[in-house]
């Protein structure tokens, strides 16, 4: 068992530190409160690689590892919650299923422009009665020649104002529930589609989350991903890898959230003495700090364990759990630590304590994360 980083890791943690310190975090204030899209620091991550990280070198992408992705989404995230997010929906949920289960038309055709960001990725599942409850898709795809015409309205799409090309779940086969779900690859110049309401969100606003409208769409039979009818499982699976993603932001923003807190501890002076000096910031600033590392350690297992191959399902449900609750809680602490000061925008705690709520809530929540946590326990205890 090894908990040190490699050469390449090392490396990777550095140049993406120090790109995000340069160029990410003077902007990322702006970012939130214009709700811009950061389009150009887009491009600088597709630049670096950063896209397509962990997506192999003959289909456009740096050839890595999901650590190597962690890590490099944590010192993201770090400076700017929302490019993080981006940045993770384009590697998890646009380029790992198009990988997993695309042909290889599919991937020369798609997975090698999103891994070089020469193209957005988008990943479409939720709809307004199916979020958690997601095998209650009501979207339609139906065949006609060869064709499928897809019909319904798909909401939360991260990125969905900007994507290229977006991983779409719709029915197929309505009396089959979520086994008759099958997934396509839809261009956003497709006839039929079109962009509908953006959401004002409370945070992590420098993305676009938005509703999709599909009004008789002809998408080419060519564009089904993976197999008919298997479309829940692919989603599953791929949230399963797009946890660790959020994992890692929500590590990167608990760790902006410890470093502002010890900054203003240092330098605010009460009673004549820093307030770094009381007890009682002290002990917030340790627990601080241990359900960050806890968090990082269960985090870094689950990447460790999809790159060996190894079923990760629960290790990835547990980090992402436990890395979302640090994320509250960090966020909650520095804000507090900063009294009156953490309430204004003059400071980013505030942006950091809105920012965080949502890794408790997509790509499954918190509640979710313990129901698939349990089942996994009940199973391995009917074994015994």
């Amino acid at each position: 068992m090894d908990f040190q980083l490699t050469t390449q890791q090392k490396m990777i943690q550095s140049t993406t530190r120090r790109f995000a310190a340069e160029k990410v975090a003077p902007l990322a204030g702006r970012t939130d409160r214009e709700h811009r899209f950061p389009s150009e620091q887009v491009k600088q991550l597709a630049d670096l690689g950063l896209m397509g990280i962990a997506i192999p070198e003959e289909y456009g992408g740096a050839g890595m590892g999901y650590v190597e992705y962690v890590i490099a989404t944590e010192e993201i995230s770090r400076a700017c919650a929302s490019l993080g997010a981006i940045m993770s929906v384009n590697n998890s949920l646009a380029c790992e299923p198009l990988l997993k289960f695309g042909t290889e038309e599919q991937k020369n055709e798609y997975l090698v422009a999103l891994a070089q960001g020469k193209k957005l990725g988008a990943f479409s599942l939720s709809e307004a009665g199916a979020g958690s409850d997601a095998g209650a898709v009501s979207c339609r795809a139906v065949e006609e020649g060869d064709r499928f015409v897809l019909s319904g309205t798909k909401l939360w799409c991260t990125n969905g104002n900007e994507a290229d090309v977006i991983v779409v779940f719709a029915n197929t086969d309505p009396d089959r529930g979520s086994r008759g779900m099958t997934a396509f690859l839809v261009e956003k110049d497709s006839p039929g589609f079109s962009v509908g309401k953006l959401e004002d969100k409370l945070g992590i606003r420098g993305t676009s989350t938005a509703e999709l409208v599909f009004q008789d769409c002809g998408i080419p039979k060519e564009n089904m991903l993976g197999q008919r009818g298997r479309g829940y499982r692919l989603a599953l699976d791929t949230l399963d890898a797009g946890r660790i993603g959020i994992a890692a932001q929500a590590l990167g923003l608990g760790e902006a959230a410890l470093n502002a807190a010890c900054r203003f501890a240092t330098e605010r002076v009460q009673f004549g003495e820093s307030i770094a000096s009381m007890q009682g910031i002290q002990f917030m600033l340790a627990d601080m700090a241990t359900e960050l590392e806890s968090a990082r350690l269960l985090t870094y297992k689950a990447a460790d364990l999809k790159d060996s191959k190894q079923p990760f399902t629960l290790h990835s449900a547990m980090c992402k759990l436990k890395a979302a609750e640090a994320a509250s809680f960090c966020t909650t602490k520095a804000l507090q630590i900063h009294g009156g000061y953490g309430y204004t925008t003059d400071y980013p705690v505030e942006r950091y304590f809105r920012d965080a709520k949502i890794t408790e809530i997509y790509e499954g929540t918190s509640e979710v994360m313990k129901i698939i946590i349990g089942n996994a326990i009940l199973s391995e205890y009917s074994k015994i």
